[in-house]
C-alpha cells in the first residue's frame, strides 16, 4: 500500500483520486475520494478490491482500461452534479502499475474554448 505522505499534495485537490494496482487492489484515496465513498466504508476501502465497488459491465471497462492501456473517459450525473470521470493506466517504467481514477465536479454552466 502507498504511503500517504507520498501523495501529500493530492490529498486537498478538488477531485476525487483513487489508485489501485495491477490486482485492482485499492492503494490510495484522498480525502475527497474517502469523503465521496464514506456511504461505502470510506478509508477502509483502501487494501480492498476496486471491482467490488463496480457492477459487471463497469468492471469490464476497467479491465479493458487495464489491458489496452487506453483511458475510459465520460461524464456522469447524480443529485444534479454533473462530474467527469477519467479512468486510465498508471505506469511503473515501461509496465503498467494499475489504474487511476479521477473524478471531477464539472461546473453547471462550462466554457469550451477552442485553441488554434
Amino acid at each position: 500500500m502507498v504511503k500517504k505522505g507520498s501523495f501529500e499534495w493530492f490529498e486537498h485537490l478538488p477531485c476525487s483520486l483513487i489508485v489501485c494496482d495491477r490486482k485492482y487492489r485499492i492503494l490510495y484515496m484522498n480525502d475527497r475520494a474517502v469523503r465521496d465513498h464514506a456511504g461505502d466504508g470510506g478509508e477502509k476501502l483502501v487494501g480492498t478490491d476496486l471491482m467490488d465497488c463496480h457492477p459487471p459491465e463497469a468492471q469490464a471497462k476497467l479491465r479493458k482500461v487495464l489491458a489496452s492501456g487506453l483511458p475510459n473517459v465520460y461524464t456522469s450525473e447524480t443529485e444534479g452534479k454533473k462530474k467527469l470521470v477519467y479512468q486510465c493506466p498508471w505506469r511503473q517504467g515501461r509496465r503498467v502499475g494499475g489504474l487511476v481514477q479521477l473524478v471531477i465536479e464539472l461546473p453547471k454552466a462550462l466554457p469550451n474554448h477552442r485553441r488554434h
